[in-house]
């Protein structure tokens, strides 16, 4: 009978070790699928996860802007005052709603290409006012002459054309004139062909943007979704051999398995530069835990304070001897017009590029760029990318409409907010086909080990006692 007992006792103890054996393997062996399954489903080929949402996001994007309406226009023109904004927006567009376009694999460089198309849906319901809402703001054909024809003869004749168009320093538009385009009356009269429609974002609609080439992760799937090259409209050749600055991805997505110390790089072509976020928290997004990585101060600092943007200081008088931070230069890029690029109410900038505005009241919650990626894939569920244009303005002597400045202006044309979350169905599928089951895989591993290590123990411990007990 004791001997039965015994048997018993050891035999339970065996299978308790077994089960924690088990449980202990069971571990990396489930690492390993876990991570086999992940590298498998976030290359971008036909079939995979990340494909389908890739091609076309399932999470609705949309744009808001903001408009830096000027409040003392003559003021400025005649007495180079401070100029005094007033904010007004959101005006919101659905966007990248589009799907991605010629999409070519080629297996010889583990490489798929495509071009995104572009479109603006306004939403009515999601703004303060409609497109027909009229803005006092810089004129850019005006601002942009001087800066773009440096010679005082042309100037000149550019002065005659600028006045008998009655255009000034500031002019009245609609919201949908100043973004997506109007003709302009000066640029009209000028006698040899150039574009004569101006836009913040002119063209935009039914263009496309690209072509993109990336890496699909097949052959290395640390490589996946970061760009190969970039060939789009935009002069991007200078900042290419000299800057750089375009490497990382669209920011869609990351390589897997992303560790809290990586820096995240990704490319815009809105701002024609890639550029970077660090990690700052980690978040639960619909039940999803996710990583938050935030655009740093950094990223916008001197040439002093970070060597990186070196190409961004193109003169030593704006930029005060490239001391000025919080702003970047992107004119070349942009036909050589006088384009400034930052956060929004100049977060982040020193003070002589805030100062000659009033109304600006920058807020790191509402006005910092971040991304929410999903550590495992490697996913972006959510983002927000907020950014500030900006136009350059500067006395010109020939040109009534601007020999009034004393100084030059940064002047702050509009912000935007680009954001998107990942939607209810989206994030339960996720919970389903991703984290759902990493999860379970990982709590049967734990339940086997545990339970192993509790009937090892309790079968061992109950075997000593009863050894004990018939020694007596």
């Amino acid at each position: 009978m004791g001997c039965d007992r015994n048997c018993g006792l050891i035999t339970g103890a065996v299978i308790g070790a077994v089960l924690a054996v088990f449980g202990g393997i069971l571990m990396p062996v489930g690492d390993l699928l876990i991570e086999k399954t992940i590298k498998r489903e976030v290359v971008l080929e036909e079939g995979t996860i990340a494909f389908k949402n890739w091609v076309k996001t399932g999470t609705t994007v949309y744009r808001q802007f903001w408009i830096f309406d000027v409040q003392n226009p003559e003021e400025v023109a005649k007495n180079s005052s401070k100029i005094k904004v007033k904010q007004r927006g959101p005006y919101t567009y659905r966007v990248r709603y589009l799907a991605k376009e010629n999409i070519t694999q080629d297996p010889k460089d583990s490489t798929v290409s495509f071009v995104q198309p572009n479109g603006a849906i306004f939403e009515p319901s999601l703004s303060v006012g409609t497109e027909n809402d009229n803005f006092t703001v810089l004129n850019l054909a005006v601002a942009a002459a001087p800066h773009i024809y440096t010679n005082s003869f042309v100037q000149g004749v550019l002065n005659s054309l600028i006045k008998k168009s009655k255009s000034s320093m500031f002019q009245t538009r609609s919201l949908k004139e100043l973004l997506w385009g109007y003709k302009d009356p000066f640029l009209s009269l000028v006698p040899y062909p150039i574009s004569t429609t101006v836009g913040v974002f002119y063209p935009y609609n039914n263009t496309v943007d690209g072509v993109y080439k990336v890496f699909n992760g097949k052959d290395n799937i640390s490589k996946v979704a970061i760009i190969d090259t970039y060939k789009g409209k935009r002069n991007l050749s200078y900042w290419e051999s000299y800057c750089d600055m375009i490497n990382g991805t669209d920011a869609a997505s990351f390589p897997p398995f992303v560790e809290k110390s990586r820096t995240l790089r990704f490319f815009s072509s809105d701002i024609c530069r890639s550029i970077y976020a660090v990690f700052e928290s980690e978040v639960n997004l619909k039940g999803i835990p996710v990583y938050r990585f935030v655009l740093p101060a950094n990223a916008f600092a001197s040439p002093l304070q970070n060597p990186d943007n070196h190409c961004f200081c193109t003169e030593k008088v704006i930029s005060n001897n490239c001391t000025s931070y919080g702003v970047l230069d992107i004119g070349k890029c942009k036909e050589g017009k006088p384009v400034y690029i930052s956060l929004p109410h100049f977060l982040h900038a020193s003070p002589d590029v805030s100062e000659p505005i009033e109304g600006l009241n920058p807020n790191e919650d509402e006005h910092r760029t971040y991304l929410d990626v999903e550590p495992i894939t490697g996913f972006t569920l959510q983002f927000a990318k907020r950014l500030q244009v900006n136009i350059l303005v500067k006395p010109a002597r020939k040109i009534e409409a601007l020999k009034n400045l004393k100084r030059p202006y940064i002047v702050p044309i509009l912000w935007l907010n680009e954001t998107g979350t990942i939607g209810d169905e989206k994030a339960e599928m996720f919970r389903n086909q991703v984290t759902g089951k990493i999860k379970l895989l990982g709590l049967v591993e734990m339940v086997l080990l545990g339970v192993g290590v509790v009937m090892f123990v309790a079968f061992m411990i109950s075997y000593c006692a009863c050894r004990s007990k018939n020694g007596k």
